[in-house]
């Protein structure tokens, strides 16, 4: 068996309908639009969601709640995740980076207090008060910003 030999299983793959081809093929005349309207025209296009001039659906069904459109989007990494660094090291947004714990910082991050710390850190970013303590515990810092 060769690659040159495969061929798609007997009917599997249907010949192509020929519209526009005359009367005989029997898509001729019309080619399967219909006669007239919209979307016999040529160019014809009707947006998403569009039903024909009836209120649509996205306008129909009720509008709950508010969207704030200037919310700050903050990272929160727990305690335990800064296992990762050396006992000394000083965690802030761009260590936090290049260990690869934070993808992206957004509009800042914040240390909270699920889990066990086990270095000593100078942490210089915003905490929960738990994770504060934490972190003074296992004999580091916290700078407040």
């Amino acid at each position: 068996m060769n690659l040159s030999q495969l061929s798609p299983a007997p009917g599997s793959r249907p010949k192509a309908t020929r519209v526009g081809r005359g009367i005989g093929s029997g898509q001729g005349k019309t080619s399967a639009r219909g006669h007239k309207g919209q979307m016999a025209r040529s160019g014809a296009k009707r947006r998403v969601g569009f039903e024909g001039g009836q209120m649509p659906l996205q306008r129909r069904i009720p509008k709950r709640g508010f969207t704030n459109i200037f919310r700050k989007e903050i990272v929160e990494v727990n305690v335990d995740r800064l296992n990762v660094f050396e006992d000394g090291a000083v965690v802030n947004c761009v260590s936090l980076v290049e260990a690869g714990i934070v993808k992206n910082v957004k509009d800042g991050v914040k240390i909270l207090g699920n889990g066990e710390l086990t270095k000593k850190l100078t942490v210089a970013l915003p905490t929960s008060a738990s994770a504060a303590e934490k972190i003074v515990a296992a004999g580091g810092k916290v700078e407040v910003i």
